[in-house]
């Protein structure tokens, strides 16, 4: 072979390191792309690590970002880790499988939440974000639908999130919570797996999976909850991120950007609360009606009653004040003198209020 760079050799030696048993090269990492292969050198030095992202990959056919995404968010520490009692409630292997399925924590980091956030918004913000939630959740997750609809016994029920799984052949029951696990949740999910078996499951589908997604979970407690429970249930926390959503952040000022604008918001502010208080002064001093201009209003107050000695020079400043209000660009300097000048008619002015 001619043409290849030094880089390509080198990463050929260390797939050759990595990968010494020519059965797994042929079996498994032969089935992948050269990307991706480079991603997994990369990222992983754990033989065993390795070997499992790229089993995931060939199983679950991820593109190379899909597989980057996985490796970063640690999946290898929490696929398979939600505790669950499908080994008492489903047959083997199906309970082997599902319980592979499921994670613990769920990873939202996609979605930006607040310390108190609601559950009816907590959901908005997965649906908003549907095919990043999916891609956490694994593939053969097929949406059903939110709020899902349970008309028992005269009553209406809704079901956070339902999905179906097209490997189980199940229904997907997710029930969201906000705060910890409590035992009284994997009741009300028991009641929920009871409808959707008796309403919405085909005679040749497997029975219906539940997962309470709470904020946190005590392992000694959703053991106990989940022991004598008849319904396949597993308990899972999520985790969310405490800063704005990447989509969002481009719409946001950067740090020069408020730089830049304060001294326009700060004179702006200044100008109203000068004309503020100077219709104040008016009003409590009966100075006649005119115009409601800054320069007419002091004007007029300073013929029934003396101003400030600030109020003299007033004349740049206010141009400075109006130029901000409206949006033209002011040095720095001016700005500042302006500030300073006007802060200082301000007060002076409001001393004269109190004194009237």
């Amino acid at each position: 072979m001619t043409g290849l760079s030094p880089r390509n050799l080198k990463y050929m030696r260390a797939f050759a390191e990595a990968w010494p048993d020519p059965a797994i090269v042929q079996q498994l990492v032969a089935q992948l792309p050269w990307g991706h292969n480079i991603r997994l050198l990369e990222a992983l030095k754990q033989p065993k690590e390795r070997a499992w992202y790229a089993g995931q990959a060939v199983e679950h056919g991820w593109s190379r970002a899909v597989l980057t995404h996985q490796i970063e968010a640690r999946l290898i520490e929490r696929a398979g880790k939600a505790p669950t009692n499908f080994a008492q409630t489903l047959p083997s292997p199906q309970s082997d499988l599902a319980r592979e399925l499921l994670k613990d924590p769920y990873n939202f980091e996609f979605l930006a939440a607040a310390a108190d956030i609601s559950e009816r918004e907590l959901e908005r913000g997965l649906l908003d974000n549907l095919r990043e939630l999916l891609l956490e959740l694994g593939k053969g997750f097929a949406f059903v639908g939110s709020q899902y609809h349970l008309e028992i016994g005269d009553q209406d029920f809704y079901l956070d999130l339902l999905f179906y799984h097209l490997r189980l052949r199940c229904f997907v029951v997710i029930d969201l919570k906000v705060d910890d696990f409590k035992p009284e949740y994997a009741g009300k999910m028991n009641f929920y797996l009871s409808a959707v078996d008796d309403l919405l499951r085909h005679p040749d589908d497997a029975p219906t999976i539940g997962l309470i997604l709470c904020k946190g979970r005590n392992e000694v407690i959703v053991e106990y909850a989940l022991r004598d429970s008849a319904k396949p249930l597993g308990v899972a926390a999520y985790r969310v991120s405490p800063q704005l959503p990447k989509q969002l952040e481009a719409d946001l000022p950067t740090p020069a950007d408020l730089a830049r604008e304060y001294p326009l918001m700060a004179l702006a502010k200044l100008r109203i609360d000068i004309e503020r208080m100077l219709r104040q002064l008016t009003q409590q001093h009966n100075v006649p009606d005119g115009s409601s201009a800054i320069r007419s209003m002091l004007e007029r107050l300073a013929q029934v009653r003396g101003l400030p000695q600030s109020a003299a020079a007033f004349g740049e400043t206010l141009r400075i004040l109006n130029a901000a209000t409206h949006g033209v660009d002011v040095s720095a300097d001016a700005a500042a003198a302006a500030l300073d000048a006007g802060t200082r008619l301000l007060d002076e002015l409001k001393l004269l209020g109190k004194s009237a």
